[in-house]
């Protein structure tokens, strides 16, 4: 199933191509009823006049006239709506102007402060969606800052329309420095659904997030440069395993890294790609340091300067250090032929080197970067906040700097390709942010690439199958408190042998 995000200016250019269609207001009137039906669905079964009532925010622009429809569709339908009308310094669009009047003519209440004592059943955020270029406090006269506080108090769904207000559609950041912005339950996105509803800080402000296209149909969307990851994406490789096979068939796996004092990284990512499929998985340390691992025998340990790195897939990174012995080992794995994961250590070395860069983006080899927010702003030369106000542009950045596919990790992990294509990870949980996780991501993706996998692909589905390991986890009452990332290889395991089994109809 294919899953397309669009800009706010791809989504400006997909309205202006419908409206050329459709009589005035239309789209209007269409968000408002599929939002309206939406909404009944939260409040459940509700008998007329006997529910609570229905608090509806709607700010001066388009996005507030989406939010008046709402209202005076409800008004039809028995329920009790309240209008908290926040008009701006210049007129309505007619649509708006238009929904504006019907509210007013119906039995929709309107109020012009929020009561401290209000019991709502339910709150539809209209104030601004994607029209928003300011952070709210200021954007008008009027304290939107205490307006959007006030609603963290309220214990009800909060459903917003198109966009949390005070996001940015494209990015997920909160606008402005100091902004805030309206934590929804639940988003009903109009004519396309947005990255920034699905990274950064925009997983936590909008919920759940259904799309509504408002019966816009497919001639008048672009091309989607960004997607949203689902299994279906990396669905072709997977495959059942035959029986006449054996442990060569599935690659080796050598994971480099474990300076003193972290010896447990290369470990964690090991045992990430034992469970993950490969048919031997070898530790390359650094430092002396065990040669066996209790939990999971299968291990081979190795000095890292003593093994061969020919005909292995390498994980080079994990807990390595930045001592002469790891920029040298390095050098040597970018200069090689093997299919390579670059992260942790391996990062920050390569963001501190020209000439280690350069060797990195002159690769052939399936190569996949796999930075965290920090380590990506050390190997662009920026702050890790400038990463983290535009992910998906960072991550874009750092894919033509260094050819190769970069798994950029964080709330809604994005994967980006030198031309330009960008994923977005759905899956995971706040269990995730825990020491070691990223390790075990490392060790998965690597055992993807060591059974075949693009690296593309390997990128999307360790991505995936890492975050669904956790909501497995999750599912079963380990976490998000206290999940630890030793929990997630047999869990990564289970989602694999689903996804493969689910492959086969």
């Amino acid at each position: 199933m294919d899953n397309p995000l669009y800009t706010v200016a791809q989504i400006r250019a997909i309205e202006q191509s419908a409206y050329a269609t459709l009589p005035p207001g239309t789209l209007m009137q269409r968000a408002g009823r599929a939002a309206a039906r939406f909404a009944m669905e939260l409040l459940g079964e509700r008998t007329p006049g006997n529910s609570r009532p229905v608090l509806v925010l709607a700010g001066p622009g388009n996005n507030g006239g989406d939010a008046l429809e709402v209202a005076a569709n409800l008004a039809d339908a028995g329920i009790d709506a309240t209008v908290l009308h926040l008009p701006g310094r210049q007129d309505a669009s007619e649509e708006t102007a238009t929904a504006h009047e019907r509210a007013r003519d119906g039995t929709v209440g309107f109020i012009d402060m929020l009561p401290p004592d209000g019991d709502w059943g339910l709150v539809v955020d209209g104030l601004f969606g994607i029209g928003l270029a300011r952070p709210l406090e200021g954007a008008l006269e009027g304290d939107y800052r205490d307006l959007v506080a006030a609603l963290e108090a309220l214990r009800c769904p909060i459903l917003a329309l198109d966009v949390p207000s005070g996001l940015d559609a494209d990015t997920g950041a909160v606008v402005g420095p100091d902004g805030i912005a309206v934590r929804a339950t639940h988003t009903i996105t109009f004519l396309g659904d947005k990255p920034g509803l699905h990274t950064a800080a925009g997983r936590d402000h909008a919920g759940q997030v259904r799309v509504e296209m408002l019966e816009v149909g497919p001639e008048h969307l672009p091309a989607a440069g960004a997607r949203l990851g689902s299994a279906e994406l990396f669905a072709r490789c997977l495959a059942p395993r035959r029986h006449d096979t054996h442990k060569g068939s599935y690659g080796d796996v050598a994971v480099i890294g474990g300076a003193h004092g972290m010896l447990g990284a290369p470990v964690l990512a090991a045992r990430g790609a034992l469970l993950g499929g490969a048919g031997r998985v070898f530790v390359a340390m650094l430092d002396a340091g065990p040669g066996y691992d209790s939990v999971q025998p299968e291990l081979m340990f190795r000095n890292a300067d003593d093994l061969d790195l020919d005909g292995r897939t390498l994980v080079i990174g994990p807990g390595m250090g930045g001592s002469a012995g790891a920029m040298r080992l390095l050098a040597k794995a970018l200069d090689g032929n093997s299919p390579l994961v670059v992260d942790a250590d391996a990062i920050n070395l390569i963001g501190a080197s020209p000439d280690l860069l350069g060797r990195l983006a002159g690769r052939r080899a399936p190569t996949v970067l796999t930075p965290h927010p920090l380590e990506g702003a050390r190997l662009l030369g920026m702050t890790a906040g400038v990463v983290q106000a535009d992910r998906l542009a960072s991550a874009r950045e750092m894919a033509v700097r260094t050819q190769a596919t970069v798994l950029l990790k964080g709330s809604g992990t994005v994967m980006a390709r030198p031309d330009g294509a960008v994923v977005i990870n759905p899956t995971g949980n706040a269990g995730l942010a825990t020491a070691g996780s990223g390790d075990v991501l490392a060790g998965i993706c690597g055992t993807l690439l060591a059974q075949g996998w693009p690296a593309w692909e390997a990128a999307i589905g360790a991505a995936w199958i890492h975050g669904a390991a956790a909501d497995l986890l999750v599912a079963h009452g380990i976490g998000p408190v206290g999940m630890t990332a030793g929990e997630l290889p047999a869990a990564a395991r289970a989602v694999l042998n689903m996804l493969v089994q689910e492959s086969l109809g």
